[in-house]
């Protein structure tokens, strides 16, 4: 009731940003290219429900949904969208995405990850970087 006028649409809606920021979606638009800024990893890149805005997930790595806290889930949506469940219960068998963000070997403060698997994750994460930035001699 009544609620629809105080929504704005568009891009630069001020609780889209708010809420992209806070769940992660904050790739690098195309045509950059969908490598991280902080690591430098190639990454899959997906648009998200917040306009304007797309969200980094870790390559090949797809886990059981009730291994990650609420609002950290990614699921890719018939239209090629990620779209983070929230606070849905995953419905038992199902899998989804984890965003790189959570997984990046140069974690910041706000990046914590306490289960092993995630943090083995990052380890790899961690490797595949230096490989990637440790060029053999001089040329």
């Amino acid at each position: 009731m009544g609620e629809t006028e105080t929504f704005l649409t568009g891009p630069d809606r001020p609780d889209d940003d708010l809420q992209a920021l806070l769940e992660g979606a904050t790739a690098p638009r195309p045509p950059r290219p969908p490598d991280c800024p902080d690591c430098g990893l190639g990454q899959d890149r997906y648009p998200t429900l917040h306009e304007g805005h797309w969200v980094l997930l870790e390559p090949g790595v797809s886990v059981p949904s009730h291994q990650l806290p609420p609002r950290r889930r990614w699921v890719i949506g018939a239209d090629g969208t990620a779209i983070n469940t929230w606070d849905a219960e995953p419905t038992p068998g199902a899998f989804c995405r984890v965003a790189h963000i959570l997984v990046c070997p140069f974690p910041r403060a706000d990046r914590q990850w306490p289960w092993p698997w995630g943090a083995a994750v990052r380890g790899e994460n961690a490797r595949r970087a230096q490989r990637l930035f440790d060029l053999p001699g001089p040329w």
